[in-house]
């Protein structure tokens, strides 16, 4: 194997858990995670010497994945609804299974864009400009689409409890 990929194999397979769960958190299907993080690792694959010599990989990667969830509503397969349960938890110190199960629906409501940016700033806790670099956007876009996206989860919700949850208060 060249050193290249053994590179790859080596980075990929350090990052294949938390790229899953980023991915989750997009997506909200367990399985529809996993394809777009394989789709993302191929394109990765496909790119990696340039990949490598980034000066942060793993926000590379990240813009990788959140691009081809986004990619994922032009394809036709991804109207198809599938009906799966969620990936086994195990119990941590934190807000209730109720109250994570209520936010997940309601953040399964949000246009694309706004659940991308969610997740990216309040879950992955990046910043506005990473945010913005990762989604190709402005600074202001990822602003416009986190106030857009909070406000209409403060209106599904109706109880600024859960939002706040989702922000980690």
């Amino acid at each position: 194997m060249k050193a290249d990929q053994e590179e790859y194999v080596q980075y990929v397979t350090a990052r294949i858990p938390a790229l899953r769960r980023l991915a989750f958190h997009l997506c909200g299907d367990e399985h529809r995670a996993d394809d777009v993080v394989q789709e993302s690792i191929t394109k990765l694959y496909v790119h990696w010497k340039r990949a490598s010599q980034a000066a942060n990989l793993d926000a590379y990667v990240r813009a990788i994945l959140v691009r081809s969830f986004l990619d994922e509503k032009r394809r036709g397969w991804s109207r198809v609804t599938q009906m799966a349960s969620t990936p086994e938890r195990t119990a941590v110190d934190g807000p209730s299974v109720e109250d994570r199960v209520v936010v997940r629906a309601a953040l399964d409501r949000l246009p694309r864009r706004q659940r991308a940016t969610l997740v990216l700033r309040f879950l992955c806790d990046l910043s506005v400009a990473d945010a913005a670099e990762v989604l190709n956007c402005s600074p202001a876009t990822v602003k416009t689409q986190t106030f857009h996206g909070l406000a209409t989860l403060r209106r599904l919700l109706g109880e600024p409890a859960y939002v706040a949850l989702l922000e980690g208060q």
